[in-house]
Formats: C-alpha cells, sequence, structure tokens
C-alpha cells in the first residue's frame, strides 16, 4: 500500500501547460484517422485504421508514463518532448497515405519518437535494467512499423500487425513494477485526451456542413450529433468518475496499480478512441446528409462507434468497481440496432434515436443515483 507522503507526492503532480500543448498533436492524429477512414469506409479501410490506432496509441500512451515518471520541469526535458512532438505530428502527417507510399516517412518518425522515448525515460527514477529491456523491446516495434513502410498492401498491413502483436507483449515481457505510476497524474491526462478525442467528433459535424446551406434538417442533424457527443462525455466523466478512478488506482498496491493502468487506460482507451472515432465518422455523413438514407458503411459507423464506446465505457467502470452499467451496456444494443434506421429511413431519424437513447440512459441512471 501507498504512504501517506506517497499519496501527497502523486497529488502533488498536475498536468504541465506542455502536456496540454503536447495533446495538440494527438487532436491533429484523430483528424487525420477519422479522415480516412471517411475516404475509404471499408473493410480494408478499417484494419487499416485499426493497426494505425494502436500503432500511435501505444507510443503516445507510453509518453504519457513518460511524463508521469519525469515532468518537464526543465528546458532539456522540454526540448526532448518538442521533439517528439515533431515526430509524432510527421506520423499525423503521414497517416492519410500511409499504405500508398507515405509509410516509409511514418516509419522514420515513428523511430525517432522511441529514440526520444528511450533516452528520456533513461533519466528518470527507474532501474537501467528496465528501461533498456523496454527499449530494445520498442525497438523491435519500430522495425516493424519501419520495413512495413518499405512495402505496401497486405504486407504492409501484415509487419505493422505484428508490431501491435508486440506491444500487446512488452507490458509482460518488462518488470512493470519497476516504473512508478503516480495515479492522479496518469488519470487525468487520459481524461483530456479523451476531450481532445470529443473535440474531434464536433470538428467532424462541422467538416460534414461543409458550406452547406443551413436548413432545419442539419442543424437538427448537426445538434443531434452533437448531443450523442454529450452523452459519451458524461458517460466518461460524469458524476466525477475520473476522480474515483485517481483515487482507486492510488489506493492499488505498485504491481497491481500498473497492470490495472495498463488493462483501462492503454487498452481499454484504445477502444474509447476507436469507438469516437467511428462515431466522428458516421456523424460526419449524417451531417453532410440529414435526410437521404445513409450507406450501410457510415450508418454502420454511426452506431458501431457509439456501441462500442457505451460497452468498453461500461467494462472499464466495472473494472473500477464503479456502478450502475446495466442502462449503458443495454443502451450499447439498442443503439447497435438503429442500423436500419439510417439505411432505411434517413440519417436524422438514426442520430435522433441514438441521441434519445442515450437521453434516456443518462436520465435513468441520474434519477437512479438521486434516489
Amino acid at each position: 500500500m501507498t504512504t501517506d507522503t506517497e499519496h501527497r507526492a502523486e497529488a502533488d503532480l498536475r498536468v504541465s501547460p506542455l502536456e496540454l500543448f503536447f495533446d495538440l498533436v494527438f487532436v491533429f492524429t484523430v483528424t487525420q484517422l477519422t479522415a480516412s477512414l471517411a475516404h475509404h469506409l471499408t473493410a480494408g479501410g478499417l484494419a487499416r485504421v485499426l493497426v494505425m490506432l494502436a500503432v500511435i496509441w501505444w507510443m503516445y500512451d507510453a509518453f504519457i508514463w513518460l511524463t508521469n515518471a519525469m515532468p518537464p520541469t526543465t528546458h532539456p526535458r522540454r526540448g526532448l518532448l518538442l521533439t517528439g512532438m515533431g515526430g509524432f505530428l510527421v506520423v499525423a502527417l503521414s497517416v492519410p497515405h500511409a499504405f500508398e507510399g507515405s509509410g516509409v516517412a511514418f516509419g522514420l518518425a515513428y523511430l525517432l519518437v522511441i529514440a526520444v522515448h528511450t533516452g528520456m525515460f533513461a533519466g528518470a527514477d527507474v532501474p537501467l535494467g528496465s528501461v533498456l529491456r523496454m527499449g530494445a523491446l520498442n525497438l523491435i516495434n519500430a522495425a516493424l512499423v519501419v520495413t512495413g513502410g518499405y512495402l505496401q498492401g497486405t504486407a504492409q498491413l501484415l509487419l505493422w500487425g505484428a508490431s501491435v502483436g508486440v506491444q500487446l507483449a512488452i507490458p509482460y515481457l518488462v518488470d512493470l513494477p519497476r516504473f512508478q505510476l503516480r495515479a492522479p497524474h496518469f488519470v487525468e491526462r487520459h481524461g483530456l485526451v479523451m476531450i481532445v478525442a470529443f473535440g474531434e467528433s464536433v470538428i467532424a459535424i462541422g467538416v460534414g456542413a461543409g458550406d452547406a446551406e443551413l436548413s432545419a434538417p442539419l442543424v437538427g442533424a448537426a445538434v443531434l450529433s452533437l448531443m450523442v457527443c454529450v452523452a459519451l462525455w458524461w458517460a466518461y466523466f460524469g458524476r466525477d468518475d475520473d476522480e474515483y478512478a485517481g483515487r482507486y488506482l492510488a489506493a492499488l498496491p505498485g504491481a497491481r496499480r500498473n497492470q490495472l493502468a495498463i488493462r483501462v487506460y492503454n487498452m481499454g482507451h484504445y477502444v474509447l478512441l476507436l469507438g469516437v472515432i467511428l462515431l466522428a465518422t458516421g456523424a460526419k455523413s449524417a451531417v453532410a446528409h440529414p435526410t437521404e438514407a445513409l450507406g450501410a458503411a457510415p450508418a454502420a459507423a454511426l452506431a458501431g462507434g457509439t456501441a462500442l464506446f457505451l460497452a468498453a465505457n461500461a467494462a472499464i467502470r466495472r473494472t473500477l468497481t464503479l456502478t450502475p452499467n446495466s442502462a449503458r451496456v443495454v443502451a450499447a444494443a439498442v443503439v447497435a440496432a438503429t442500423i436500419p434506421l439510417g439505411t432505411q429511413v434517413s440519417a436524422l431519424a438514426q442520430v435522433a434515436v441514438t441521441a434519445a437513447v442515450l437521453g434516456a440512459a443518462v436520465g435513468y441512471e441520474e434519477r437512479r443515483a438521486g434516489r
């Protein structure tokens, strides 16, 4: 268990302005992934986004662990963090054509990001052997990404998929308890990342509207799509769930805390982010053509993204011993069944029913909490 002194040290570490600035690159990354999926809304396009998101999120989350261990309080640290930020920017720029010629730039920028991360972690208060083992495994991960970048098509996808497999194994191959985790800062950083992701959904609504003349159906679809985003924001932050999560993690022994952090915040938040990207893709199409029937793919993205987010959120809450979750699970199932509304009636009808279902789930939980 942690001591009172350790609890105070954890509480004193807050997210710095530079970390917030660093998150701006992730806004662009999510925007690029959403645009890539919207332009290639097929099984193959989804597979590519699944792999790219996993590869990028692994190292982005690794930088959250890094700044948790050594806050950017000195100029050298800030300079290195900004160098990593530049690497992530190039990765994001490469996303739209990563499988069509930009894979080399993606891979080399990714290698830079890993080099900065490992070099900075070597100066943290972590045994050097653990850092070197982590760095070596991440280097194997980078080698697969770089090699895949020189290829295209299925071969590239398979190599990048193998990279994701390496990532999943890394927490079991490094001495994870050696990495000291300060829970409040860690939870706050992930909460800010989710706000960034929700912001991308709002951007997608605006992009969907474009320069079209405002009409009642367009405004209605835009506002209802925003209500869906608000409901998902409530599902994540409602009733100060993030603050509870920080206290829950802080009370755990170091090894258990780190294992749960990987499960909830690395893997669990990957699914949450994927849900938001799918939702943003579907909402973009719905707002662009509110009175028309959607194609099967955008209707599935709208329903599937929302349902996936709710299901993952309920699973995370259960892991953190937060209740209730039944309304969220039911809402996920009902929302998943709205695809025929989008394909047979109209985009506006699907968005309206989705917003109504989420509103009912929120209202039910609020009334239950009030009692």
